[in-house]
């Protein structure tokens, strides 16, 4: 009877029970950075050479009603959702709808994407998945607690789909760049963005504890999302759905994996073709010496000697990692409610119980680095408009020799710009700024985060809205300075 349950499980994809004993020190490690971090609940599950070999949950689903966190559970993936949308994007590619290649205006129909600088048309399907189409930082929820309601596609584009640097020049990740995504795969299929993904990419895949948002009936299935001071948050939507709005469970994710990792399961239906695969994996920009996109997918040549194909997500109320090992054919997947949820720590311990050569990444030294200096072509006022959807606000920026840098909008109190930084030819700095958009309500007391690039005698660049409270979002308007 044993030897039959132990064929059983195998021929599920699922590694026997004793398989998993030399994960009992990385479980110990696990709920012990669960409650050291007062995280509710964490999902794990780990496949190697197309089997899942381990897979768990630990801790709470959901913590008022006492529902336990299993491997089952469908967390909130936050950015995961990403790659995710781009497995959907590529069967559409693959069928012939959709050129990688071609401008994303092309897909959009009035819905367009302005230029501010460089050509419009060099922000094609692929730049925008990869992040170096021009389109800024954009982090937008609308929690069900608020009277504000998210505006249609359309309209956020025509607000925020302004590419602010060159297609091509940087990389500048941006969940609104999913968001026009989801937006051509609704137009380019005819159908809904989830019930597309639950046709063409979760069911064929035998993903059914995946989907875009909590369906009714699955409510029960689906962890609470909690925020760092413990209490639950409010269910809440975006404007990106195809950057944020999916939830699986560990099992499910690993699976999805799998799937990308090419094992040809008997029980997943081959949507993608290998080379489509391979298309998505295939660095084509970078946003480091060792780090760079593909189609979505983050890859990474790690210190440790390995290259990494992989995604992580976070969010209120979510923590969360999937990571691949192609050449070992090792998938893992951690998914908690909690925004500082350690899933990064948690998938290095697993990893180094697969592979005794694994070392995480060193974290980047802590400081503040050497004292700004602004060059002789900085230095100076600077002065022109910060532009949102419904007005030109004045705006002034003043660079001293002592690296001190002075900002103000309009007739709003100027203020120290701290803290302030230059790389590779950006300027970055924190003032304060009021904005009277409906949609930047959590903008208050009002700060803004500039980000400027110098091109010839400009200043050009986007202004995010931010604030300390986690609700927070980031809407990035574009700015244009001349010197006085």
């Amino acid at each position: 009877m044993r030897n039959l349950c132990v064929l059983l499980l195998c021929l599920a994809g699922v590694a026997p029970a004793g398989a998993a004993d030399r994960f009992d020190a990385v479980a110990s490690f696990i709920e012990a950075q669960r409650v050291e971090g007062d995280v509710a609940g964490v999902a794990v599950a780990v496949s190697q050479r197309g089997k899942i070999v381990w897979e768990r949950g630990f801790g709470w689903a959901d913590r008022e009603n006492r529902i336990p966190a299993t491997e089952h559970t469908m967390f909130s993936l936050a950015s995961i959702s990403k790659p995710i949308t781009a497995t959907g994007l590529m069967t559409l590619v693959q069928a012939g709808k959709v050129d990688l290649d071609k401008p994303v205006n092309d897909y959009l129909g009035n819905a367009q994407l302005k230029a501010r600088v460089g050509d419009a048309r060099d922000a094609t399907v692929r730049r925008v998945a990869n992040h170096s189409s021009g389109l800024p930082l954009h982090y937008h929820l609308i929690f069900s607690d608020e009277s504000y309601r998210k505006t249609s596609t359309d309209e956020t584009i025509a607000r925020y789909g302004n590419l602010i640097t060159p297609p091509g020049e940087a990389v500048e990740y941006s969940n609104l760049g999913y968001g026009v995504l989801d937006y051509v795969i609704r137009r380019a299929s005819g159908t809904g963005f989830a019930e597309f993904m639950t046709a063409k990419v979760f069911m064929p895949l035998g993903l059914t504890r995946m989907a875009v948002g909590i369906p009714p009936g699955m409510e029960a299935y689906a962890a609470a999302r909690y925020n760092p001071d413990g209490a639950r948050i409010p269910m809440y939507d975006s404007d990106h759905q195809g950057a944020s709005a999916v939830y699986g469970s560990a099992h499910d994710l690993v699976r999805f994996a799998m799937f990308h990792l090419k094992d040809h399961r008997s029980d997943q239906r081959a949507i993608l073709s290998d080379a489509s695969l391979d298309e998505m994996k295939r660095l084509t920009v970078n946003d480091s010496a060792r780090s760079g996109f593909g189609v979505s997918w983050k890859i990474v040549d790690r210190d440790n000697g390995y290259r990494t194909v992989e995604h992580g997500g976070g969010m209120p109320g979510v923590g969360a990692v999937l990571l691949m090992i192609p050449s070992e054919d090792i998938a893992v997947a951690v998914l908690t409610n909690h925004e500082k949820g350690r899933h990064r720590a948690i998938a290095d311990k697993v990893l180094q119980t697969l592979l005794p050569k694994w070392r995480p990444q060193p974290k980047k030294a802590e400081g503040d680095g050497p004292a700004f200096v602004p060059s002789a072509e900085l230095q100076g006022k600077w002065s022109g408009n910060l532009h949102t959807y419904n007005s030109e606000i004045p705006i002034t920026v003043e660079f001293l020799p002592s690296g001190e840098v002075r900002a103000g909008l309009r007739d709003q109190f100027v203020s120290v710009m701290r803290p302030v930084w230059f790389s590779d030819g950006v300027f970055q700095g924190h003032m304060l700024g009021q904005l009277d958009t409906d949609d930047a309500r959590w903008n208050d007391p009002g700060m803004l985060e500039l980000s400027l690039r110098l091109r010839g005698d400009r200043l050009t660049g986007g202004a995010a809205t931010t604030s300390n409270s986690w609700r927070a979002g980031a809407l990035t308007h574009w700015v244009e300075l001349r010197k006085n």
